[in-house]
């Protein structure tokens, strides 16, 4: 277990999966490592999928950005599936110093940006706990129905198929950090960075990512994951042993701005492997990849291929200079404490 951030692989598979409740056989696909959502067979080939995440409160950023995340992270979920949530459930535990105001003006984002993406808050559970002052104010779950044959799951991704990754690394890291800490940012990095980090943070859905990747041609997208913790090169190598592949992943063709990474590099974290909301690992059939790409562009979707997944014998690769080396991976991602030793440390 980890102090702070997701739980683990190993306790993950140690801790949660041998624990799962009953077995049913309409659970097509449950809890799994680098997989995003779940899906039921509701028969007559339809089937449902599902995904939750925590809720955001976090005073340092603000009631609607906190509402954005909130709504959008489970929704950049939902868009690995090819399709646009549907419902969701929200249970929020509340600090009890939130006042009714500042309450009223959180939910009523919350309702924006569902009403926005077409989603119907069915119902959850509302209370304040004595004692709650943390950035997490409870969790949600959002859901769709779909033709079972066209859901999408990052472990469909298949031995060839190009990686394509939208937008670039770590834009939600380097908004969250500059926004929670302007004072230190601007005058560490000056006033041009901090605005451009903070203009990151409504590009942090990547729910029109996923559905315009998957109107490119019928089954040329077979898998998508989206980028949260571990950051770009943690998400591939999550959706590699999901599907049982190999990757070889070019750390020079990694769309990274100087934005984020002098933001990155003034709390010591490494852009290519920090929460990154807003980008969306995308694997594509090698012959459709540029078909996707320039899809993806007509929407002003920044897209780049970035390596490939190969045969799992061939282990999980990173090429860096031209010299291929084992890409690593951290269970622990390294925004959490980047964030923390900045307050402790009183950046402002």
């Amino acid at each position: 277990m980890s102090l702070s951030g997701k739980i683990t692989n190993g306790g993950f598979d140690e801790i949660i999966l041998p624990r799962c409740g009953s077995q049913r056989s309409e659970v097509l696909s449950g809890p799994a490592f680098g997989v995003d959502v779940s899906v039921v067979n509701l028969s007559g080939g339809m089937g449902l999928a599902m995904t939750s995440d925590p809720l955001s409160l976090i005073p340092s950023l603000g009631l609607q950005e906190s509402a954005w995340l909130s709504v959008h992270l489970m929704a950049n979920d939902m868009a690995t599936t090819g399709f646009a949530p549907m419902y969701a459930q929200m249970v929020l535990n509340l600090p009890p110093t939130l006042s009714k105001q500042d309450f009223v003006t959180y939910w009523d984002f919350v309702h924006q940006y569902c009403n926005q993406i077409g989603v119907a808050i069915t119902g959850g559970h509302t209370g304040s706990i004595e004692g709650q002052n943390s950035t997490i104010a409870g969790g949600g779950t959002m859901l769709l129905t779909a033709p079972l044959s066209q859901i999408r799951l990052s472990k469909y991704a298949e031995e060839g198929n190009v990686i394509i990754v939208t937008k670039e690394c770590a834009m939600s890291s380097a908004a969250i950090l500059g926004m929670s800490f302007p004072e230190t940012v601007k005058n560490k990095l000056g006033k041009e960075v901090y605005d451009r980090g903070c203009a990151l943070f409504y590009q942090t859905s990547s729910l029109q990512d996923g559905l315009t990747a998957v109107t490119t041609r019928h089954q040329a997208v077979t898998a998508m994951h989206d980028v949260t913790e571990g950051g770009v090169l943690g998400a591939i190598y999550e959706m590699a042993i999901a599907s049982g592949n190999g990757v070889r992943v070019y750390n020079d063709a990694l769309p990274q701005s100087e934005v984020q990474q002098q933001i990155c590099n003034l709390f010591g974290i490494d852009a290519r492997y920090c929460i990154g909301a807003g980008a969306m690992v995308i694997a594509v059939k090698k012959e459709y990849a540029q078909d996707v790409i320039t899809q993806l562009n007509r929407q002003n979707i920044q897209a780049t291929a970035v390596g490939e997944f190969t045969h799992q014998t061939q282990g999980y690769k990173l090429v860096v200079n031209d010299l291929e080396t084992d890409m690593p991976y951290y269970s622990k991602d390294p925004y959490w404490a980047a964030f923390f030793n900045a307050y402790q440390n009183g950046w402002k």
